[in-house]
């Protein structure tokens, strides 16, 4: 059986003495995607960010692409291949477009002219500073951004979340794309189950901090009432 590209196991996790989240087991194929899902406050974004660095680690371990990286600042982690687009965006708002792009670029198939095809919008905007882009915008950047890094995964956190409908269909056609025509793994986690379930054949729930589902998400697109008991399930 190959290795997994991103392996986490008995990852329990926080900020400061806090735990958030507990004994997470979670392995990622080469070139696959998952999506997470679940209610407001259960460590989905605890989840992304303590892959990324950003979190306390209480214990457990973090592989990726072979290398252990449990202790790895945020920094080696995205040079070992790990990209993240954090809920917030995270965009400067004294660089421009073009700026964020060439600060974020490594080498790899993912230039900046590739990120201007993908959001014709950003080309057009180019030289704006992240301050005057919408928020429609600054998700398109916050992507962009992380796919210049050229990384082996590609972790999204709530891309949809304060997106207008029209603009979440048009994210739904880039992420369908980004699926269809790279070879990189990618993690979603999205509030939108409809957007979550649509992109990735695999889906995992969360609650209360810990792993409760994983498996296909045709499964769950075709019995809602599983969907709806798995996001309530209050686990004791």
């Amino acid at each position: 059986m190959a290795e997994p590209l991103l392996s986490l196991h008995q990852v329990s996790a926080g900020y400061g003495d806090t735990v958030i989240i507990e004994a997470i087991d979670l392995q990622l194929g080469r070139g696959e995607a998952i999506s997470i899902i679940g209610r407001n406050g259960v460590g989905k974004t605890t989840l992304l960010a303590t892959i990324a660095g950003h979190t306390t680690l209480h214990r457990g371990t973090i592989c990726l692409n072979g290398t252990d990286i449990t202790a790895a600042k945020a920094y080696r982690r995205a040079w070992c291949g790990l990209g993240f687009v954090p809920q917030e965006r995270g965009i400067f708002p004294s660089l421009t477009v073009q700026e964020h792009l060439k600060v974020a670029a490594r080498p790899g198939p993912w230039t900046a002219q590739r990120v201007f095809d993908l959001f014709p919008q950003l080309y057009a905007r180019q030289h704006h500073l992240g301050r005057q882009l919408s928020g429609g915008e600054q998700q398109m950047l916050a992507i962009g951004r992380a796919l210049v890094g050229n990384p082996s995964v590609l972790l999204m956190d709530e891309p949809s979340e304060g997106l207008a409908p029209v603009l979440v269909k048009e994210l739904q056609s880039v992420l369908a794309r980004l699926r269809a025509e790279e070879a990189m793994a990618m993690v979603l986690v999205e509030q939108n189950s409809r957007v979550a379930l649509a992109f990735a054949e695999r889906c995992v729930v969360m609650n209360r901090g810990r792993l409760i589902h994983d498996g296909p998400s045709a499964v769950l697109r075709a019995d809602r009432t599983l969907l709806e008991q798995l996001i309530g399930l209050d686990i004791r």
